[in-house]
């Protein structure tokens, strides 16, 4: 601990010991992770005002606890149509919104033929060449900037979606290939391939994009593989400086599906995760856990040391987890001020990747971000 408070991360093996820890001893490693985030991050803590935008639900993977993805042969399986997306981006634009957050699943028409026929009768052929277009449409008309979770990309498809999005993201979840195996949680799910995830994560490093990914905690994973994975992420930030936020995110069941009667993590399982990544990370990413998730009373997760809230949308739902809706924006920005940090609002790209980190701007969207931040990075206080 007085390594990591000397800005010195500990090894695997060490984090290791930290992750199992327990009681008073818990209770130190997130007061370390606290000051760590304190002199790093300072007493701030960021928020992006996000529509949700659910380009398809059907999806090629088939993950045990997902209630998003729709069987093809489900009415609700569908792929938005582009006057339903304008339609949510006009809504968030007209009420200050900056972020348009697509959420998809990952090519459906590559199995599934119903998916692949409605692309077909929009003029696609894939989802990505649709998702491109979308992207650009809302750049195009509205003050809102595009992040696109799409799952796994090639280089060239993440080239050509950097020039339309202000980030983008995928979530590691775990890089264990046990999770893939017989009855696990990923058996179904080509795309949740941990070396192929890990691949596009260090594509877009390669290629400069800020990049959001994460862990899913709870879905079967041990202490060693849940260090494990936010080491290899580590290896991959230290080479390209990409990540620009590491989400911790807790598995909640859902009914109606395989794990719905699975056991979830506890408040301590993550704030657990949360401190300890902080520690291996220590200032050199954002770290946030989104608060419609958190078991419990929220404002604790701040004790752990996070210094995000992440998106909040309070004119869209969140579909990955529908039963959980995001707090009201003034709630959260009174817990935030109760405990003693300032809410700042930014858009899907962090402030230091417009400010201070040279060279991850996306040249193509440098005035439209350009236009809406302060001198920090942040979106300037007449626009939130």
């Amino acid at each position: 601990m007085d390594r990591a408070l000397e800005g010195r991360p500990p090894t695997e093996r060490e984090a290791c010991t930290l992750i199992n820890t327990e009681g008073k001893d818990l209770q130190a490693v997130m007061s370390v992770a606290s000051t760590i985030r304190d002199r790093e991050k300072g007493r701030r803590i960021s928020y992006s005002k996000k529509v949700f935008i659910p380009l398809t639900n059907m999806c090629r993977n088939n993950c045990r606890y997902c209630v998003f993805r729709k069987d093809p042969t489900d009415p609700a399986a569908k792929i938005m149509l582009p006057d339903q997306i304008m339609e949510l981006t006009r809504l968030g634009d007209n009420a200050g919104y900056r972020e348009a957050l697509f959420v998809l699943g990952e090519r459906p028409e590559s199995i599934h033929p119903k998916a692949k026929k409605q692309l077909q009768s929009l003029g696609y052929s894939t989802t990505i060449d649709y998702l491109l277009d979308m992207c650009e449409m809302i750049v195009d008309k509205t003050n809102l900037l595009p992040h696109s979770n799409p799952g796994i990309l090639s280089r060239e498809e993440l080239a050509s979606l950097k020039k339309v999005n202000a980030s983008m993201g995928l979530m590691l979840e775990n890089s264990s290939t046990r999770l893939c195996g017989e009855g696990e949680p990923h058996q179904y799910s080509p795309g949740k391939n941990p070396r192929l995830r890990l691949e596009t994560i260090e594509e877009a490093g390669r290629l400069k994009i800020p990049f959001t990914t994460g862990l899913l905690i709870g879905i079967g994973e041990n202490p060693e593989e849940l260090v494990n994975s936010l080491f290899n992420l580590k290896r991959l930030h230290d080479r390209y400086n990409h990540i620009q936020e590491l989400i911790i995110q807790n598995f909640r069941a859902q009914p109606q599906t395989p794990m719905e009667n699975s056991a979830e993590p506890t408040m301590i399982d993550v704030m657990k995760t949360v401190a300890v990544a902080r520690i291996i990370f220590q200032g050199r990413t954002n770290i946030q856990t989104p608060p419609n998730l958190v078991p419990g009373d929220y404002r604790e997760i701040l004790r752990a040391g996070i210094n995000d809230w992440g998106g909040i949308s309070n004119i869209t739902n969140d579909l990955v987890n529908p039963q959980e809706p995001w707090p009201r924006i003034e709630t959260l920005r009174n817990i935030t001020v109760e405990a003693g940090f300032q809410l700042k609002m930014r858009l899907p790209i962090y402030p230091e990747y417009i400010r201070r980190i040279p060279g991850y701007l996306p040249k193509t969207l440098e005035d439209k971000i350009l236009r809406q931040v302060d001198d920090e990075g942040y979106v300037q206080e007449e626009q939130t």
